[in-house]
């Protein structure tokens, strides 16, 4: 199976040499059959040319393009109505047999492309664009290359207004200078009496009503009435005094420690009594208990938010989680028991026995939604096992006979979900949210029989443990033993971000006396994983920030998941986009890793065109710590090349304060009042610079006599602000280099041309865009340089066999690749030892694509790689440079995917590191 990049790039060559066709007749056929070879798929294999088939309108017709059961193509000549040539494909769609109706209809004209998916989540789902903007819309089209695009549901709208309605609550009672801890509590009670009022826990609008009718429209008795709500709601019926109003007497007594702690008696004003009444218009009975994370978040301060982690996971991102680990095979085994009654109480057996544990809960919203859909599966359960409900007319379904009480017929309890979590006021929202999804379970049950069922006083309480997560032994929470799986979202965290306490926690975790320190936060959660699920069936999956399967952290941490626990990753999401509705939501790059200690797991990888797009799944034979499919083995950080190769650098860093950098409009205004320094001036090339065509221009000093640089006040007024830039410095090193103001922190200035690689680069390009430069270019410290690289190292470093590995084991900037020095080139496996004649084709290719660069020379370097505007002589010489390297390393292998690229490669690194330390 091809990758997304070469699909891709076969994708825009394609739209590239069909971009002036229009005429159907004579070129159609040969165009869908370049078309499926973009997907690696030979046409003939899947689909026929004018099939004949019946209309539902009458008569016969013929389909340009038929896949049954997939597939219906009806192709144009540009210019001609799209819209008629679709209702004539639905024509022949209606007409064709069940088995085989396909789920696509696709449309062209040589210029247009219409595409309708008639098996999306919310419908029809119509893709519309030109036949240029083909490469952007490729994964349409997965299904043609045998990839299956995964679909999650985004936020309910209802749930985000309402927690926004809550926020505005919450500024209300800060405007009122309420105190922030009780706020916090004093919504959460007000949450869950909404909930409550509109779900049957307590008569409609009991509250809403009361509110009303008792309380005074400027608000200064509503605290008063508040707070008597609360307590009648901690009272058991039999202590309530007898003259309580009438009006509250219904209310029911709430177990759980909810409305047991005193607050602030409320001193509220009109203004806060209508946003009260506002909020209460919402029907709650459609709010998710999900979102009272978010609810949660809502009311905390920023700084709070930070010291805590607390960040919102949506449930479009639980679903990421729980899918794959275990949600998707149980909803296979529901469908394959049908109505089988032995099938499906064996699977009610199973998912009774589930239990779960997310050790850094927050509050609690991976275990809401699991347990959610966990009742889900058991409610089709018992509608299966009870057909007769289903033949009783509504009427009469309130007196139906049943053998047992509907009380007692669910098996799954909140009981089995467990949770550890640092902040105490979480852990009771935890507890919460739990008891509420719980109640919803039982409303949904209960409407099954035509009875209404309901829990109170709470009895059953879910396990949420107070307490940090890395100082208790989880198996003092849940006995790993009755354990099944391991989910959530550890807290997001940098190394180099991390408090001194956490870095503290980090490195004992590790265990070692050097490598803890880089890893990020999250990674002593899946230590502790992996350690606790020894000698078990424990699975587990943790959503993460990217960077634990990138750089360097790969071979701190995976080394001992791999070596010490003998873990084996058995899904992951590749870099995504965390998203979610939440205010303040966090801006995060993430991946879902899922892993255990058996090895005969399906293994699936979930892959992103672009970080906010949705994933598509394919399944593949093995998952490195690198999330991709190639061999276990993890790159470790080296000083110097593994090959005989140049050594790479850094470029310049000056630490100047930005006074010796100047734009082309700066240094001419600078010139004109100080023309001598002319000849001080280089041009600063940075990443920015090098891609996007800009340019700066740089103070270079160093060389240059005292005589010189007193004759020019200007350039003297320059070196004393950077003097004192430095002096104030905070950094030790920095007030160093204050006595030596002329020259930079880092300086590498090669005397000659030089290779360039720009350090971050977007992950949409096929290729990263490397060059050479002139000897009197300085470089800044966001570029990396090959001092001694010739045409041949600047070959192979631009192919794609260079490519897949950067993207394989480099770390990232958010999404974008981040190029590094001990990591990505000096672990890269350079061919051996190839034949002068293999090495003058490379230098050949490599020619060609400058020049052919140097002939668009008004376009940048950004223009020349974007996917969607790369010129295609440009992509066929990089194409025919990618061939030529790859004979360099295996004549007789064909390197079809970059799968293929990525195990040659990771198998030869292996050889090459075991060949370096024997001769060490």
């Amino acid at each position: 199976m091809l990758s997304w990049n070469e699909i891709r790039s076969r994708a825009t060559a394609f739209a590239n040499e069909w971009s002036d066709e229009t005429r159907e007749r004579s070129e159609s056929q040969s165009f869908w059959n370049e078309f499926f070879i973009i997907f690696d798929v030979r046409r003939r294999s899947v689909a026929r040319y004018e099939e004949y088939t019946e209309r539902l309108s009458g008569g016969q017709g013929f389909i340009d393009l038929f896949w049954p059961g997939v597939l219906i193509a009806e192709h144009k000549s540009a210019g001609e109505d799209l819209e008629a040539a679709y209702e004539q494909a639905l024509d022949y769609f209606d007409a064709l047999s069940e088995k085989e109706k396909p789920r696509y209809i696709l449309i062209c004209d040589f210029e247009n492309v219409h595409l309708y998916d008639y098996e999306g989540e919310s419908g029809v789902v119509e893709t519309k664009f030109k036949l240029k903007e083909l490469p952007k819309h490729i994964q349409s089209f997965g299904f043609i290359a045998g990839y299956e695009k995964k679909e999650y549901r985004e936020e309910d709208p209802i749930n985000v207004k309402a927690v926004a309605a809550i926020g505005n609550l919450y500024e209300q009672l800060q405007g009122n200078n309420y105190p922030t801890n009780d706020s916090v509590v004093f919504l959460t009670r007000i949450v869950f009496c909404l909930f409550a009022d509109d779900t049957g826990i307590f008569s409609p609008d009991t509250l809403k009503f009361y509110i009303e009718d008792r309380t005074n429209v400027d608000g200064s008795d509503l605290g008063y009435h508040i707070n008597t709500i609360f307590e009648i709601l901690n009272t058991p019926l039999s202590s309530r005094q007898n003259n309580i109003d009438e009006s509250l007497v219904s209310l029911p007594y709430v177990n759980g420690g909810l409305f047991s702690e005193r607050i602030t008696p409320l001193a509220a004003s009109s203004e806060l009594r209508r946003e009260l009444l506002r909020v209460m218009k919402f029907d709650w009975s459609e709010i998710s208990p999900a979102i009272f994370g978010s609810m949660f978040q809502s009311v905390m301060d920023e700084e709070a938010r930070h010291n805590l982690g607390a960040h919102y996971t949506s449930e479009k991102n639980i679903q990421k989680v729980i899918g794959p680990l275990f949600l998707d095979s149980l909803k296979t085994d529901l469908e394959n028991a049908k109505s089988n009654h032995e099938k499906l109480n064996k699977l009610w057996d199973k998912i009774t026995n589930i239990k779960l544990l997310d050790p850094a809960c927050g509050c609690g919203n991976f275990l809401v939604v699991a347990y959610r859909e966990l009742r889900s599966i058991e409610l089709e359960i018992i509608k299966r096992l009870n057909p007769q409900v289903q033949a009783v007319d509504v009427v009469n379904q309130a007196n139906l006979s049943l053998d047992f009480d509907v009380e007692d017929i669910s098996r799954l309890s909140v009981e089995n979900l467990y949770g550890i979590e640092i902040d105490y006021f979480a852990s009771e929202i935890a507890k919460l949210s739990l008891w509420l999804i719980d109640h919803v379970a039982n409303v949904e049950l209960g409407a099954y029989f035509g009875k209404f069922y309901s829990k109170l006083p709470l009895t059953e309480a879910p396990h949420i443990v107070n307490a940090d997560a890395l100082e208790i032994d989880w198996n003092k929470v849940v006995d790993k033993n009755g354990l099944s799986y391991i989910l959530g979202n550890p807290p997001f965290y940098g190394s180099k971000v991390m408090s001194q306490d956490q870095r503290d926690q980090v490195v004992k975790i590790y265990n070692e006396k050097t490598g803890g320190g880089i890893l990020d936060f999250v990674a002593a959660w899946y230590l502790l994983a992996a350690e606790y699920i020894q000698d078990t069936n424990i699975k587990c999956a943790f959503v993460s920030t990217n960077s634990i399967t990138q750089g360097e952290q790969v071979g701190r941490l995976w080394n001992k998941m791999i070596d010490k626990y003998r873990i084996y990753i058995n899904y992951g999401h590749r870099t995504f986009k965390w998203q979610n509705e939440a205010p303040g939501k966090a801006a995060v790059y993430c991946v879902i890793v899922g892993f255990s200690l058996d090895n005969n797991e399906d293994k699936l990888i979930f892959d992103y065109e672009n970080p906010s797009a949705d994933p598509i799944r394919h399944e593949v034979k093995n998952i490195n710590p690198y999330l991709v499919d190639a061999p276990n083995i993890v790159i470790t950080s080296r000083r110097q090349p593994l090959c005989e190769i140049p050594e790479i650098g850094i470029g310049n860093k000056p630490i100047d304060g930005g006074y010796y950098i100047f734009t082309d409009e700066e240094k001419r205004e600078f010139l004109k009042i100080e023309p001598e320094a002319k000849n001080l001036f280089r041009e600063y090339l940075g990443a920015r610079e090098f891609l996007n065509g800009d340019r700066r221009w740089i103070l270079w000093l160093g060389e240059t006599s005292p005589s010189v640089l007193k004759s020019l006040p200007n350039v003297l007024d320059r070196i004393n602000k950077v003097k004192k830039y430095r002096h104030a410095s905070k950094s030790k090193l920095t007030n160093e280099l204050a006595q030596k103001p002329t020259r930079f922190h880092v300086e590498n200035i090669p005397t000659y041309t030089y290779v360039v690689i720009p350090e971050t680069s977007s992950e949409r390009r096929y290729y990263i865009p490397i060059g050479f430069v002139g000897k009197n270019v300085v470089t800044s410290n966001s570029m990396k340089i090959v001092p001694n690289a010739t045409l041949y190292h600047f070959g192979v470093l631009e192919s794609m066999m260079h490519m897949a590995w950067m993207r394989a084991v480099c770390g990232r900037f958010e999404s974008r690749y981040r190029y590094s020095k001990d990591i990505v080139y000096n672990n890269f496996p350079w061919p051996d030892n190839p034949s002068s004649e293999k090495v003058e084709k490379i230098e050949k290719a490599a020619g060609d694509i400058l020049t052919i660069r140097a002939k668009y020379h008004d376009s940048t370097l950004a223009d020349l790689y974007d996917p969607l505007t790369m010129p295609a002589d440009l992509l066929k010489a990089h194409q025919k440079l990618d061939k030529a390297v790859d004979n360099c390393y295996n004549a007789r292998m064909k390197f079809a995917t970059e799968a293929d690229r990525l195990e040659y490669l990771f198998e030869k690194y292996e050889e090459l590191v075991q060949k370096h330390n024997k001769n060490i």
